[in-house]
């Protein structure tokens, strides 16, 4: 087979896998960024007409998309902060544990393994301010009950709570990974330096981590933009729009209120986001200037 045959077969056994990823993710792009310039409302389809940005000023005009951005954001930094610094701290004290390394891995694993609208109708039952075992196990405290999630103050840190639950265990498990990485060499010479625990772990642990620790706030900065099942599931979005999310507002306008147009550009406006975080932290990950 001569260079050129082996190229042409080449570009024929990935013909059937790059025509698939372009149905399923260039084509659905173009499809969402188009129909974001129109006023695309799905029951008058026939009568979609151009308008240009008129979506994209109305979204940055809106009072609860804003609220919904600022959700979003803010729940990103505390939930990637909080996650990622346990997820270390229990990747570091298990693996200087002598004994039980194996039970502890596996039973820190079971929250991340459970799909999130399980999870969801899990603590929606424990939080339950009539029936659930969190307000049962407070009243014998003299505590409570508490509306966790129809509660102005305390459903959005409720959420929170939960989704650390949930994925604390995902960075713990990246983040023990990288640990076995780190030569023991440089540990026992420390140790015969006379470094304490802390030096060790700012001047070897850390440094040799870091790569790691990037690519775990980069992948949990990316999925807490996604946050939908627990919001739509618990809250709604309420109460007073205290946890709506980008995506619980695209949502409602998209589907619910069927204005397709609309949510597209709020869609847009979302992917926009993102890719400011992911360049920022890629950027960081590979030694650049963000």
């Amino acid at each position: 087979m001569n260079l050129a045959s082996k190229r042409v077969f080449q570009w024929a056994m990935l013909a059937p896998v790059t025509l698939l990823l372009i149905c399923v993710t260039v084509f659905p792009f173009i499809y969402t960024v188009t129909n974001s310039f129109t006023d695309y409302y799905y029951l008058t389809s026939d009568a979609k007409q151009f308008i240009g940005f008129s979506n994209y000023v109305k979204i940055i005009q809106d009072e609860q998309f804003r609220q919904a951005v600022w959700n979003t954001l803010k729940f990103m930094f505390l939930a990637v902060s909080i996650e990622t610094a346990l997820g270390l701290g229990i990747a570091v004290l298990i693996e200087s544990m002598r004994r039980g390394q194996k039970v502890l891995r596996i039973t820190m694993l079971i929250p991340s393994l459970l799909p999130p609208v399980t999870v969801a109708l899990i603590w929606q039952m424990m939080l339950s301010n009539h029936n659930g075992i969190v307000n049962h196990l407070l009243h014998w405290f003299g505590v409570g009950p508490f509306n966790f999630l129809m509660d102005i103050n305390i459903a959005f840190n409720a959420i929170l709570f939960i989704d650390i639950w949930q994925w604390t265990p995902f960075a713990f498990l990246l983040l023990y990974a990288g640990l076995q990485s780190v030569p023991r060499s440089q540990f026992e010479a420390a140790k015969v330096d006379g470094a304490g625990k802390l030096r060790i772990f700012f001047h070897i642990t850390l440094p040799n981590i870091m790569p790691t620790l990037f690519m775990v706030i980069l992948l949990r900065t990316i999925d807490t933009f996604r946050l939908f099942d627990k919001v739509n599931i618990l809250t709604g979005g309420g109460p007073a729009n205290s946890t709506t999310t980008i995506t619980q507002y695209i949502y409602k306008q998209g589907v619910y209120n069927l204005q397709i147009g609309y949510g597209a550009a709020a869609s847009v406006i979302m992917v926009m986001l993102v890719l400011v975080f992911s360049v920022f932290y890629i950027k960081r990950s590979m030694g650049g200037t963000a």
